[in-house]
């Protein structure tokens, strides 16, 4: 059967199941719609936070930045793991025991003030929005690779699969939706796993096999990879760290903070019955996801070794004839010179699937020195020895450019693996994006119908006219995303990160005063918010542009790029943070206390003694 075929099949196949959970499981009241009654089980709801977090940036990014960044891509293994543990231990049962809807709500309850209800709204829907934009961009990269359709129409496709199930089912639907979601993905991530890492090191766990030897040698897969890097002047696999000790560890930090304070993912654990069920969803989760995390080192790495083998024939991990790819082992011990002329794989040999991929444009090829071989290194190294061996080979600069999401759904047609396994990765891949624009939508939605209109504007509404306001709401919200995926504006590159720092300066510092602290004000959490924000955007925008608009940059005023202790961009969620915590108490130290009754609220939210059913009121 046809690559294209299997596609529709498998792909059509798990449309269907969403739509139909969706009609079982539709919501019929705001209980429903908005933390599915609050009677999941804490393994189904640890499913559904594992899916309802590992979105495209998961499935599709993180091997690839993992693939190129090496053992510095750990932070976002140890940041986005490191956040469940923060949220089982520090937030997740507290808020469940609060009995509330949305994050908004306990902010404005605890801080006792509308006005930090609504800068917890606004800081949500700047995270939750900016977030969206990548699962809609993934959606609509995974429809016109596999699909064969535009990726404009691939978006399209897929606003209706998550308008059938999203707005019809709320949060119930949503819920249960993600469980077969999760289904979906982590077998189109692990299948391929197992065949690569089988064929490469004859050890069928990829865990195991990042650390074993190339079949048939007694050279290490991360030696082999470290050497053909080294001498391609791309530097050592196993040793590259993210700029400094201090960034690295605050790109951690901010990542584990962000993680724990994104709407989204700790709105799931107010779906539970009890606030044991709460922790026991955080644990659950993170077995779900560890299972996913655990394995994308091991795809980054030998996602690596077979694209530069492909296209490089002195490495020695060839396409085998009866199917997958193979272990040369006299070539991978003769450590043959990686940038003769010979080495690079003709042009016109070069596999199918680098065909397919030429023509999405995530995968270029330019023949710089006219020999019509494909030459791939790292020309801007700072190695003089390569810079003069690749100059004496006639090289003229590197030829082929490969862009780093394409290395998860690539992958098993990079290894030769068979048509449905490439058909289960598309499948994974847009389960991956809609799982997470679900729940993204569901948060902006709450925000919306149940903090503005019912928190602001009309607090006396209905609960049927609250339900019609919150799928509304999640229409507005599908059409909105839908055309920033359309069209994403000029901070769409840097959109993931600019969630995490608002998430990780804003609302993880207000829910942790809030559980922990019983002196923070509501206008020490105002204040606190607030400068949480500016500090993070005023660093974001000096290096990226306001708004991430080109030309807009003003390095100069904050002392030229990383000039704040080398920090980057991406890590200063951590500083805001910081500020955040530094701000709310120096200004509740000067304000009002905090009333009685707010602190006795406090109190009883920190006493193990469970907690009723979720209120919307």
């Amino acid at each position: 059967m046809s690559l294209q075929l299997w596609t529709y099949l498998v792909v059509g196949a798990t449309f269907a199941l969403y739509i139909g959970i969706a009609v079982w499981a539709r919501a019929g009241s705001t209980s429903d719609f908005y933390v599915a009654g609050g009677g999941v089980h804490p393994v189904t709801n640890g499913m559904a936070t594992a899916a309802d977090w590992m979105s495209a940036a998961s499935f599709i990014s993180m091997a690839g930045l993992i693939s190129n960044m090496g053992y510095g891509g750990a932070v976002f293994l140890m940041g986005w793991t490191g956040g469940y543990v923060l949220l089982a231990c520090l937030l997740a049962p507290y808020l469940r025991k609060f009995g509330k809807f949305t994050v908004p709500e306990f902010i404005g309850d605890r801080y006792y003030s509308q006005t930090a209800r609504n800068v917890g709204v606004i800081c949500l829907l700047v995270a939750s929005i900016t977030y969206i934009i990548g699962q809609m961009t993934g959606v609509g990269v995974t429809f016109s690779r596999f699909l064969g359709v535009s990726s404009e129409t691939g978006i399209y496709i897929g606003q209706a699969i998550v308008f059938a199930y999203a707005v019809f089912g709320g949060m119930k639907g949503i819920t249960y939706t993600q469980v077969a979601q999760y289904i979906v993905l982590i077998l189109a991530y692990l299948v391929p796993a197992l065949f690569i890492s089988l064929a490469l090191t004859g050890n069928v766990l990829p865990q195991l096999g990042l650390g074993s030897n190339l079949a048939g040698t007694d050279v290490a897969l991360l030696a082999k990879l470290d050497q053909v890097l080294n001498d391609l002047g791309f530097g050592a696999y196993t040793t590259s760290v993210a700029g400094s000790k201090l960034n690295m560890f605050f790109y951690t930090v901010s990542l584990m903070i962000g993680t724990a304070g994104l709407p989204h993912v700790i709105v799931r654990f107010f779906t539970v019955p009890k606030v044991a069920d709460a922790r026991a969803s955080a644990g659950w989760a993170l077995v779900f996801i560890a299972l996913l995390y655990t394995t994308a080192p091991a795809v980054g790495a030998m996602a690596r070794l077979n694209l530069i083998g492909t296209v490089n024939t002195a490495v020695g991990v060839e396409p085998d004839p009866a199917g997958g790819v193979r272990v040369n082992a006299d070539k991978v011990k003769a450590n043959a010179d990686l940038l003769a002329p010979e080495a690079a794989l003709p042009y016109e040999q070069r596999p199918e699937w680098f065909k397919r991929w030429e023509k999405t444009g995530l995968l270029k090829f330019e023949d710089k020195n006219g020999d019509g071989r494909i030459q791939f290194y790292n020309d801007k190294t700072k190695n003089e020895a390569i810079k003069a061996k690749a100059e004496a080979a006639g090289l003229k600069g590197n030829e082929l450019t490969v862009n780093a999401d394409i290395i998860v759904l690539a992958n098993p047609e990079i290894a030769l693996l068979p048509n449905w396994v490439i058909a289960l990765v598309a499948a994974g891949g847009l389960a991956a994006a809609l799982s997470t624009a679900a729940g993204l939508l569901m948060a902006i939605s709450s925000a919306i119908s149940h903090d503005l209109i019912k928190g602001a504007i009309n607090p006396n509404i209905s609960e049927k006219n609250e339900l019609l306001a919150g799928k509304i709401a999640m229409v507005f919200a599908i059409i909105v995303s839908g055309y920033l995926g359309l069209n994403p504006p000029g901070f769409a590159a840097g959109t993931v990160a600019l969630a995490f720092g608002i998430a990780a300066s804003t609302i993880f510092p207000a829910l942790m005063m809030g559980i922990f602290s019983k002196k923070v004000t509501g206008a020490g959490a105002v204040a606190g918010m607030l400068a949480g924000l500016f500090v993070t955007l005023f660093y974001v925008f000096a290096h990226k542009g306001i708004f991430f608009v080109k030309g807009t940059e003003y390095l100069d005023l904050i002392g030229g790029a990383n000039s704040f202790f080398g920090i980057t961009p991406e890590a200063f969620g951590t500083v805001g943070a910081i500020v955040n915590f530094i701000v709310a108490f120096a200004v509740s130290a000067v304000s009002k206390p905090v009333p009685a009754h707010i602190q006795d609220l406090v109190e009883s939210v920190r006493v193990p003694k469970g907690a009723g059913a979720a209120v919307g009121h």
